[in-house]
């Protein structure tokens, strides 16, 4: 079953006269993790705020649990949770009191949203600091306090934009374990990132997104077969650099490249550790041996480069950040 479903969305900021989505669709399965990966201004925040009821589309539609964003938004807040780039807290109150008050905003009794509040603070690892104010939280305590506040209802739905965006790589860990924990509880989760690392960690499916438009999706497996499987590289003496290259295109039957500083050769290969093995062995049969060799398999920042022409992380077209000042720079 789909929970959520995007279809044809178009969005234009008239400032700027910027197209951010481009007849954007999409889809996720009920309990699974769509990540939508892309860089700075590819229109990732635009989606995420469409379907979250923050934002109109121009045209195109879209449902959340089977109920139409744009005719039943108060329907589809009730199953939804959001969690954005920016935590949408109150720095002069503790964690506590934050949220106890979102839970108050979501119509629970006092006496369920203290509840909900104890629970949370215990499952983010936040109770020791509960009683503090958030301006002494460190920036992956308020990531956390700011995804346990999207949490007060239970989602069924959970749209995280760029969660990890400024934390430390200790603080992204411990972000990804609660994500994956969420997800084990039956979460569907929406993710938009800029971290191809980060997609391969945790997403079921990926698409990517670049100036408004899906331009490709699949696992993180099937994106990275699309630019030609596995790479060997052999690195050896000077000497040994020519038959070298003669063994390794015999084997790969495909263009060898030579970086002739690191005196490393390469060239992709469809058969993985056989054709690892078949060079071993015929180097050998001439007496070559080499200093180093591996096989490396294509990484999510290679294929978003082949899709793309530039890197993930390169900012382009920042027409969000313009529409949306402060509150929410893409």
């Amino acid at each position: 079953m789909k929970s959520v479903v995007a279809e044809q969305l178009v969005k234009t900021y008239k400032s700027g006269n910027v197209r951010a989505l481009d007849g954007l669709s999409l889809d996720v399965e009920e309990g699974t993790v769509l990540s939508v990966l892309g860089p700075n201004g590819a229109g990732k925040t635009t989606v995420v705020r469409i379907l979250a009821t923050l934002l109109a589309p121009d045209s195109g539609s879209a449902t959340v649990g089977g109920i139409d964003v744009v005719r039943s938004p108060e329907k589809v807040r009730e199953i939804i949770g959001l969690s954005g780039q920016y935590a949408a807290l109150d720095e002069v109150l503790t964690g506590w009191d934050n949220l106890v008050m979102f839970g108050r905003l979501y119509h629970l009794s006092k006496k369920q949203a203290e509840l909900r509040a104890t629970e949370l603070l215990e499952r983010f690892s936040l109770t020791d600091s509960a009683r503090r104010s958030i301006k002494t939280y460190s920036g992956g305590m308020r990531r956390r306090l700011d995804l346990a506040a999207s949490l007060i209802v239970r989602p069924k739905v959970l749209f995280l934009d760029e969660p990890t965006t400024g934390l430390d790589p200790r603080g992204r860990q411990e972000m990804w374990g609660v994500i994956e924990e969420l997800v084990t509880d039956g979460v569907t989760l929406l993710l938009t990132t800029q971290y191809l690392d980060e997609a391969d960690q945790l997403a079921d499916d990926i698409i990517v997104v670049d100036h408004g438009k899906v331009i490709a999706r699949g696992t993180s497996d099937a994106l990275k077969k699309q630019i030609g499987g596995e790479q060997l590289h052999v690195v050896v003496e000077q000497s040994n650099i020519a038959a070298t290259m003669e063994i390794v295109a015999k084997v790969s039957q495909a263009n060898v490249l030579l970086d002739e500083g690191l005196r490393r050769i390469s060239a992709p290969v469809t058969t993985g550790s056989s054709a690892l093995i078949d060079v071993l062995r015929l180097l050998d049969g001439v007496g070559i041996h080499p200093l180093d060799i591996a096989l490396q398999r294509p990484s999510l920042d290679d294929v978003f480069m082949s899709l793309t022409g530039h890197a993930a992380e390169e900012s382009v077209a920042a027409a969000e950040g313009k529409k949306m000042g402060k509150r929410s720079r893409k």
